[in-house]
């Protein structure tokens, strides 16, 4: 029968210890994120921190336009590259383009409509009010 070596056995108390306030902590950092209490940092950062716009992926094969209206007709503000993700601030009902006739309006402040037919949505679009 071997016996284990001494700095092995005080080695795995050591790790065992540390393991065991890891535990300890980690709850009561995670329940103080969940219920916090008023005016805590992390409530104050997520009271402050507007909610982000969905996003969508250009998946035309060619450079989609951005059109100044949700029409083929309209001017042409500029385009955006294959594969290319974009931030969508809402959707309107436009020109009919391959079956689909919504649009989604730019977000971020960036002007123009691109045919909803030419992005994948990566989040919910609201519809413009």
């Amino acid at each position: 029968m071997r016996v284990p070596h001494a700095g092995h056995r005080i080695t795995s108390v050591l790790v065992g210890i540390l393991l065991a306030g890891t535990a300890l902590a980690a709850p009561a950092v995670a329940a103080g994120h969940h219920t916090g209490t008023a005016g805590s940092p992390a409530q104050t950062a997520e009271a402050a921190a507007p909610a982000a716009e969905p996003e969508g992926q250009v998946v035309s094969r060619t450079a989609l336009h951005v059109r100044e209206e949700p029409n083929t007709r309209s001017r042409v503000l500029g385009s955006l590259p294959p594969g290319a993700v974009i931030r969508l601030h809402c959707k309107v009902v436009g020109e009919n383009v391959d079956g689909n006739n919504r649009w989604y309006l730019l977000g971020s402040g960036r002007p123009g409509y691109v045919s909803a037919r030419y992005v994948r949505n990566l989040s919910t679009v609201p519809w413009c009010a």
